[in-house]
């Protein structure tokens, strides 16, 4: 007798982020058809209950449930295999249980480990584990999760992928409509990228040590910049270390070049 080929379902508020998940599990795990792609927690359990997928690759932080949730929601109905982008705290969670996992970016090692046990599950007729008590304590963690810490990395669309910036390579942030342009460096090169979450929400999560506010649109890093000059009506000019645009400092702000 024939066995019908395994089927899964991604979930990840990145749609970028799903369709490179997609395609490394097309190459690697060519038998496995990815039946749905869901786009935040709630999503994901309206899918699952549509399609009853055999495995659930789940983003841990995404809006309205997150990945934590949606996994309590299907429980052993389905194998897991939570993703997260560098977040240490789940990860360590993680590590000390049975909880499968990848690290945002996957790597294709790391990919093929969790296929090959998975696999091992499917060809033994496996339930899925019994995590329950693992997902409650993560999903306490999650939510006291120290946010104090600044933030170490950005995620952001570039083109057709998306990137992972550290933070300390970023020279400025600016709001633009709905997103937020991010500018870094990248060895000798100057690069722009496109985030969805807002300079307001970024602003919280930056080490205000390195980075400001000197306008409502703009955040920089002060070890960007080259120099300071006075505009008119009490506002100023950055100029930046090797680009030739400069950002604004409102009123507001120009108290933090008062020394100039």
């Amino acid at each position: 007798m024939t066995m019908r080929s395994p089927t899964a379902l991604i979930a990840d508020d990145e749609p970028l982020l799903r369709e490179a998940l997609a395609r490394m599990l097309a190459h690697a795990w060519p038998e496995l058809k990815v039946i749905a792609q869901a786009r935040n927690g709630r999503e994901a359990i309206e899918l699952f209950e549509q399609n009853k997928p055999d495995i659930c690759f789940l983003d841990v932080q995404m809006p309205g449930k997150n990945g934590i949730e949606a996994a309590q929601h299907i429980g052993r109905r389905a194998h897991v295999v939570f993703v997260t982008a560098y977040d240490q705290y789940a990860v360590q969670a993680f590590a000390q249980g049975v909880l499968d996992y990848l690290v945002k970016p996957v790597e294709p090692a790391r990919l093929a480990d969790t296929i090959a046990r998975l696999q091992e599950r499917l060809r033994a007729a496996q339930p899925a584990l019994n995590t329950e008590a693992l997902m409650q304590q993560l999903a306490e963690s999650l939510k006291h999760a120290d946010t104090s810490k600044p933030l170490k990395w950005l995620r952001a669309s570039v083109g057709q992928t998306v990137r992972l910036i550290p933070v300390e390579d970023v020279d400025y942030l600016r709001s633009e409509d709905k997103y937020t342009v991010v500018a870094w460096r990248e060895a000798t090169e100057y690069r722009d990228a496109i985030i969805r979450t807002s300079l307001k929400e970024l602003a919280s999560q930056l080490d205000s040590e390195q980075f400001a506010q000197v306008h409502r649109s703009v955040i920089v890093n002060l070890k960007a910049i080259s120099h300071v000059t006075r505009a008119e009506n009490e506002t100023a000019i950055i100029h930046l270390k090797g680009r030739s645009e400069t950002l604004p400092v409102s009123r507001t702000y120009l108290h933090l070049f008062k020394q100039m």
